[in-house]
């Protein structure tokens, strides 16, 4: 008979948790505004910045560049630039910024500074090279952009943010998780047979699973920083390590505390991810799988396997709708995506590493095409306050699941009724 995990804290010890983290929070609020104090202490700034996007904007008749840059540091903010400004996507600059207005909730958040850019870095920088072997292998830049996206976290264009917001599919362009899971088990396939080979004639006595998990967890963490740590990302990273050290010590993964344990430790010391959107959405899905495997234990794996894509695509659209407000009638087939994309996504990394990277092309060119007929779909965000109750209080209550997956539904049909 297989021993029961046990939970990982009683009433108790989860309120000592929740002190010692408040005084961790204290003490990076105090770090991040000491580093806030230094950057506003003069009327400029230089800092050196990497380009995360490059638009035109027009307003009050005058047309001009934006450009939202990332320091070295993660602070990220905007800036102008003339509109013939050259293209400096992902290229390092360095800034006379002008900081002097800025608030410390701004500095946390994001903010507009007015700048003057003093150098142009010209050498590339690593992610520059990958994202430029990528393109190499496409003829339309729009593709070549979604391969960055999954392989380097370059922001998407506008026009294909969109596209894939039509089409539910934004969640498997945003490096996350689900990309993580995917990635640890390539590797974890990879070494496991090269790992038993040694292990069997020079170290018997090793704990293959920990040592394996230790080369795929460096491996990963490496990718991490090349990344900049993108936060949805760091939310998976860490929640990786912390399962498996729960695990190997029988402590009980599917969890709602597993889930706290990921996100107060991050959010403590990383306060600025208090306001980043994605990291929300990321511990969102996650809550949701949760809630469907705590709720429906009971059911035979394959049953889980089937249905955990359709339930977290039926619970994670109030969200999508109310925050973004994109919809089509292709939106659903977003299950049939998601599934499809655990052997695409291994699949185009081999690919690409042959030289076969445009194998897909005409698939992804068409599935951009469909992503173009979507309808806006407003819904209050009172609606998303009163289902994130109804959410929460289903951790509790199997009926209050049973709720929220009547309600997420009505959110369904609403949509649907909207744009037909």
């Amino acid at each position: 008979m297989a021993l029961e995990r046990v939970e990982l804290f009683k009433y108790k010890e989860f309120l000592s948790f929740l002190v010692l983290a408040l005084f961790v929070l204290s003490y990076s609020l105090l770090i991040e505004y000491q580093n806030y104090k230094k950057l506003t202490r003069f009327d400029s700034a230089v800092v050196e910045v990497t380009v995360l996007k490059q638009y035109e904007k027009t307003k009050n008749s005058r047309t001009y560049q934006v450009l939202k840059l990332k320091t070295d540091d993660s602070l990220v903010f905007y800036t102008g630039a003339k509109k013939n400004f050259q293209h400096v996507l992902n290229k390092r600059l360095t800034l006379k910024i002008y900081p002097k207005k800025v608030s410390f909730y701004d500095y946390l958040t994001t903010f507009y500074a007015y700048s003057k850019v003093q150098i142009i870095h010209k050498e590339e920088t690593l992610k520059q090279k990958l994202n430029s072997a990528v393109a190499s292998q496409h003829k339309n830049h729009q593709i070549a952009n979604i391969y960055q996206a999954l392989f380097s976290a370059t922001p998407l264009e506008y026009s294909l943010v969109k596209s894939f917001s039509n089409l539910g599919v934004s969640h498997l362009l945003a490096i996350s998780g689900f990309h993580l899971g995917v990635l640890s088990a390539i590797l974890f396939f990879l070494v496991k047979p090269i790992y038993a080979f040694a292990q069997d004639r020079y170290f018997p006595y090793r704990n293959s699973k920990a040592d394996i998990f230790i080369f795929v967890a460096f491996v990963l963490l490496i990718y991490l920083n090349f990344l900049d740590s993108p936060a949805s990302l760091l939310r998976a990273f860490v929640m990786l390590v912390i399962g498996f050290v729960l695990y190997d010590r029988g402590i009980k993964i599917i969890s709602m505390q597993t889930l706290l344990l990921t996100i107060i430790p991050i959010l403590v010391l990383f306060p600025r991810l208090f306001f980043s959107l994605g990291f929300w959405l990321s511990a969102s899905g996650v809550f949701y799988i949760f809630l469907f495997l705590i709720h429906f234990k009971h059911l035979h794996k394959v049953w889980q396997f089937l249905l955990v894509p359709i339930f977290v695509y039926i619970t994670m659209l109030p969200l999508s709708l109310v925050i973004f407000s994109n919809f089509s009638i292709y939106h659903p087939l977003s299950i049939v995506w998601t599934s499809l994309f655990t052997i695409f996504y291994p699949l185009s990394i081999f690919l690409h590493l042959m030289g076969f990277g445009d194998l897909f092309d005409t698939a992804l060119g068409s599935l951009i095409s469909l992503g173009e007929h979507g309808q806006n779909v407003t819904i209050g965000y009172i609606w998303l306050i009163l289902y994130a109750l109804i959410s929460l209080i289903g951790i509790y209550s199997k009926r209050f699941v049973w709720l929220t997956l009547f309600v997420s539904f009505s959110f369904l049909i609403y949509a649907i009724y909207q744009i037909t």
